[in-house]
């Protein structure tokens, strides 16, 4: 059978627009369908804008801390519609680098919603992006699934009248006063946001710790560092009930306590992005969060069907998702073969003030695979000894095999620690040993030489039983 298209990828998220891109540059007749926004979640209501307000919400404290080092600043108010504005300008730039970059790739650009009708036959219809659009239906040999995911609301009464990440980013005002349940990245860095421009926010989450799947020490400093920010920690506890009275929510929590906020953000997880596909109509399976099931070469249960990034709910990170597109355009379209991708190393970084960054193993995981080496150190950065914020240190944690002596794991909280450890992650990827970092010599003076001058074991974790 002759199809109209070699390549017909659904979604415009970073993972299915690199994906397009270097199929079309092999040589692959490719369409991408896109139903929201070009350039994904990532771009319009996820990474990008996020960081731009946690950057806002940082100079406010700047300001404050110019005076110790001679500056007769003043801290002004903050426009939050300013802001919204701002960010809003580079998001629309960044949608037109999106379609450029498609466009110039020879690919063909579909608005509208996509459907299965058959294994091999998709049906676009009209959608928020283009209401007016025609119907169009397209053949092609192989469909790559990447429409990534959507917040969750949790099943309690009067959840409707909270909002989400995807309402946060168009709030009309800045709330004065911010319930925010979820502990993790999305909880924590919106948290985050409101405190440093003004507001009151009080933090809702399960576990004893915020971020749970991190290192049990920096789950530890990323609480004193949420408590330093201004913010009222909730844990142990969950939002049972919302309700409205005049302007004010007011949120039940299941320890019989109350909380009053202008408004109420859940960050209670996100779940793949599914709805309205028309999986029925292929034999693509589907697993209990409703998560694309795929194998390893992103291939689903339907020949000739693929999906990468959130939609399969494996590692939700925007370079995991550009990692997985780029190896599948190699593997059907490229002559050489793909390159490897060490998934297991993948870093992760989460945007609070102070940041929190993160490769490899915890000490917990590590733990399963022989005995640990941990070494740790907790200090003052320079700059907060003139600040007077003695109080926001920088933690860093080294976690080590003890039979080979790899560094298996690497964690840093505080100032730039995102960008300290994207080298790390190098370095854990190759393999590299505590010995390694310790012939390195550090850049001096920095926050990151105590990567390298950590020579004093901290302690012993024995082999997990």
């Amino acid at each position: 059978m002759t199809h109209e298209f070699d390549l017909l990828v659904i979604g415009a998220g970073s993972g299915g627009v690199r994906c397009a891109r270097i199929a079309a540059g092999h040589g692959a007749r490719v369409a991408v369908v896109e139903s929201r926004h070009w350039g994904g979640t990532c771009v319009n209501l996820g990474c990008v804008p996020k960081k731009l307000m946690v950057q806002a919400s940082e100079y406010g404290d700047l300001v404050d801390d110019s005076h110790a080092f001679g500056w007769s600043s003043t801290r002004g108010t903050h426009d939050w519609a300013t802001l919204i504005a701002a960010k809003d300008k580079e998001i629309t730039r960044l949608n037109g680098i999106y379609v450029s970059m498609l466009e110039k790739a020879g690919i063909t650009l579909l608005t509208g919603h996509a459907r299965f009708v058959d294994a091999h036959t998709v049906r676009v219809e009209a959608s928020p992006l283009a209401p007016d659009e025609a119907p169009r239906t397209v053949t092609a040999k192989n469909i790559v699934i990447a429409t990534g995911s959507t917040p969750l609301r949790p099943d309690i009464p009067g959840a409707e009248l909270a909002i989400t990440s995807d309402e946060a980013f168009h709030l009309p005002t800045r709330p004065q006063r911010v319930v925010i349940v979820g502990g993790g990245y999305i909880g924590l860095e919106f948290a985050g946001i409101f405190a440093g421009l003004g507001s009151q926010v009080d933090l809702v989450y399960r576990q004893a710790l915020p971020l749970r799947g991190f290192d049990e020490d920096m789950r530890a400093a990323m609480a004193e560092a949420i408590t330093v920010r201004g913010i009222t920690q909730h844990p142990r506890c969950s939002s049972t009930r919302v309700t409205k009275n005049g302007e004010t929510y007011t949120v039940t929590l299941n320890n019989g306590h109350t909380l009053e906020a202008d408004c109420v953000f859940f960050a209670t997880g996100r779940k793949p992005k599914i709805e309205k596909l028309g999986l029925d109509k292929t034999s693509i399976a589907v697993g209990e969060v409703g998560q694309i099931k795929v194998d390893a070469n992103s291939q689903t249960t339907e020949p000739g069907v693929y999906a990468i990034g959130d939609v399969t709910d494996r590692i939700n990170l925007t370079p995991v998702a550009i990692a997985e597109g780029h190896n599948l355009a190699d593997r059907l379209f490229g002559k050489a073969p793909p390159r490897e991708w060490s998934f297991d190393t993948t870093p992760k970084a989460v945007f609070f003030s102070p940041p929190l960054a993160s490769v490899g193993l915890s000490e917990t995981e590590a733990a399963h695979h022989g005995v640990v080496d941990i070494y740790f150190t907790r200090f003052t950065p320079m700059r907060h000894t003139l600040s007077g914020r003695k109080e926001r240190k920088t933690v860093m944690k080294l976690v080590v095999q003890q039979s080979s002596q790899k560094v298996v794991g690497a964690h840093i909280l505080g100032d730039d620690a995102p960008e300290m450890l994207q080298g790390v992650a190098v370095a854990v990827t190759a393999g590299l040993t505590k010995q390694d970092f310790d012939r390195t010599i550090g850049i001096h003076p920095t926050s990151a030489e105590e990567l390298v001058t950590m020579r004093t074991r901290t302690r012993e974790t024995p082999a997990a039983s």
